[in-house]
């Protein structure tokens, strides 16, 4: 994928995948309703502005042109694994209330991720009428997106460590107007030993939802970018497809 514009990192405050595409010469910006990283150049609600989108009104995705790519970091709170746990009656969360109560609480839930799930829909709907490129990922494993949404994700990257990441954390990627390119960059032998003791550390410490849990690390930003976006060989790198990849068409 060539890249004359600029990439726009929606639902991203941490900088990391910005960066990796400013480094391969590539402007981005990042855009989310936090800063806790002091890395996001667009403070703002971006649900606002998939809606006012949506309805034809002034919205930040007006300044999005095709030669650019948007490349969001959907929030997963509602399509997750744990969250399919919690539509039942058996879930833990609900050991202190009577069946009534959990019934309130389920339908609760349900009724948040339609919100988001709508949401979601008008955002591609918008891409789609405009001609943007896009993608977005959310992670796959038990997820209600994987299996009930406008289509199955284009590619599955079902094991992020192979590309230097900090979990395995199986993840599908959306594409839109725009088609992947097939690589595998091999972390080298001292990158991995830093991979190994990030891992460690990060595994003794984050939660299952944490925000840390949550992070991409630099290494699989980078490899991700350069497999999957804009076709860039590496030093350690085979264009091909591969075991740990499953693409749909």
């Amino acid at each position: 994928m060539e890249i004359n514009g600029k990439v726009h990192c929606f639902f991203e405050q941490s900088g990391t995948f910005k960066r990796e595409f400013i480094k391969l010469g590539i402007p981005a910006e990042d855009y989310d309703i936090q800063n806790n990283f002091g890395e996001t150049d667009h403070v703002m609600d971006l649900f606002g502005a998939i809606d006012d989108a949506y309805d034809g009104t002034p919205s930040i995705i007006d300044t999005v042109t095709e030669d650019d790519l948007i490349i969001a970091f959907y929030p997963c709170i509602y399509f997750c694994q744990m969250s399919q746990y919690m539509q039942s009656l058996n879930s833990v969360n609900y050991r202190s209330l009577t069946e009534a109560q959990a019934i309130d609480k389920i339908i609760e839930r349900q009724m948040k991720r339609n919100e988001y799930l709508v949401r979601l829909t008008k955002f591609v709907g918008v891409c789609l009428r405009r001609n943007l490129r896009m993608i977005f990922e959310n992670p796959i494993t038990g997820s209600f997106l994987n299996n009930y949404f406008l289509k199955s994700p284009t590619i599955k990257d079902n094991n992020r460590m192979m590309r230097g990441d900090y979990y395995v954390k199986p993840t599908g990627y959306w594409y839109w107007n725009c088609e992947p390119t097939y690589g595998r960059s091999i972390q080298h032998d001292k990158e991995q030993k830093l991979i190994d003791q990030a891992k460690s550390r990060w595994t003794q410490t984050a939660g299952l939802c944490s925000e840390e849990r949550s992070m991409i690390s630099p290494d699989y930003a980078r490899n991700f970018i350069c497999d999957f976006i804009i076709g860039k060989p590496q030093k350690y790198t085979q264009l091909s497809i591969f075991d740990d990849l499953q693409t749909t068409k």
